[in-house]
């Protein structure tokens, strides 16, 4: 093969451009993945709830926003198959139910029934009364025919999204393909009480909307690599609460994993470069820990996030039992950070020496930055970050 030609091939999509041809932000993020020992950590957040006060009422600006010192995106989402709710197409109506004064109840684009404030849908949260699917005639009537992959419309973007992805994959990026989970997509389905029934009262309609799962993320995904060569599979899961898993690891076996392991060897045996490794990431809040070994030795999860302190979850100890695991998100206590300065180094000196010198770990605020972080508070947690971080 001629030197023209191999260059030709190395374009993100056949193989991996040469290093010197990746963004920056790329370096940084697949030596992340990489697990490369005391490279320079990937900086960003993982949200806010704290920018109107910042902005309104401690004097952020955007010259003052520069000091967070994030890096640049290193990785590029393919999308369209949802995130918290399934992919519908079409959407539910997204209309107003019943006037309670000062809430109203609303049906949302997933079809649930939802308590929110007048005027208001975003910033709290809502209190769910009601679920699409409760039993066989539900789910047939209303919601599964959204999940066809053959709906019309449902490709319309992708003639767009595939010139940017190679565009981003010709520079090093990371090619992500994200998705609603199993247990989050029957949660926004059922409802997490109604769930916990329908494991035991209607295990048949439970697989028929997993393989609904299955069948509309192969379409989707099948597409898309036509393509492009993915990096990473992102599974959005929170399947853990505060004290564990919220459904036995039978259940997760019976009804979660088999539908994962078959899209995961689609995905792998559909690559356009067969070396590139697919990184497996599950997305959890809470105690994750109990589900670490489960996801790994079933689909091959090999990272995870985010990682919240207040569930138990330390990111240190974490990383020493499980050498092999990225942590791409989390570990940083949202508490501390509204302690102060003080509170703030006794947190980061314990965490980040040892979690850079080891590597595979983003450090975020484990779950959006609060409203009790103070501007002036953040800014000294972000210079540490950038001291230790590199």
């Amino acid at each position: 093969m001629t030197d023209s030609a191999t260059s030709s091939q190395a374009d993100g999509v056949h193989a991996l451009p040469p290093r010197e041809n990746w963004d920056p932000a790329a370096c940084k993020l697949r030596d992340t993945y990489a697990i490369t020992p005391d490279a320079p950590i990937f900086h960003r957040e993982f949200g806010w709830y704290c920018m109107d006060k910042w902005t309104n009422e401690q004097g952020l600006t955007d010259e003052i926003g520069q000091q967070f010192g994030f890096d640049p995106p290193g990785h590029f989402s393919m999308g369209e198959l949802g995130w918290c709710e399934a992919a519908f197409r079409p959407t539910f109506e997204d209309k107003v139910l019943e006037d309670r004064g000062e809430h109203e109840l609303v049906q949302d684009h997933a079809g649930r029934s939802v308590l929110v404030f007048k005027g208001r849908r975003s910033g709290f949260m809502p209190e769910y009364l009601d679920h699409p699917v409760k039993d066989r005639k539900t789910w047939q009537e209303n919601v599964k025919w959204r999940l066809d992959p053959a709906a019309p419309g449902r490709f319309d973007y992708l003639a767009d999204r595939v010139a940017k992805a190679k565009d981003a994959a010709a520079r090093g990026l990371m090619i992500t393909q994200n998705l609603i989970g199993g247990y989050m997509y029957l949660r926004s389905l059922m409802g997490p009480e109604d769930l916990m029934y329908a494991w035991y009262d209607q295990p048949d309609l439970v697989h028929d909307c997993m393989q609904t799962w299955l069948t509309l993320a192969d379409a989707v995904t099948a597409r898309h690599q036509e393509h492009v060569t993915f990096d990473e599979v992102f599974l959005a899961e929170d399947i853990c609460y505060n004290h564990g898993i919220l459904c036995s690891p039978e259940t997760m076996k019976e009804f979660l994993l088999p539908y994962y392991q078959q899209l995961l060897s689609n995905i792998r045996s559909r690559q356009i470069d067969t070396s590139r490794h697919v990184y497996v990431q599950i997305d959890t809040d809470g105690d994750c820990r109990p589900t670490i070994p489960i996801y790994h030795e079933a689909i091959g999860m090999d990272a995870m996030s985010p990682f919240e302190v207040a569930s138990g979850c330390d990111v240190v100890e974490i990383a020493q039992a499980y050498p092999w695991l990225v942590m791409p998100a989390g570990g940083i206590d949202k508490r501390e950070l509204a302690k102060g300065k003080d509170a703030i180094d006794r947190m980061v000196d314990r965490i980040i020496p040892p979690m850079r010198k080891r590597g595979g770990y983003i450090p975020t605020c484990d779950h959006g930055v609060p409203d009790e972080v103070d501007l002036e508070d953040y800014l000294h947690y972000r210079k540490r970050m950038l001291e230790l971080g590199g």
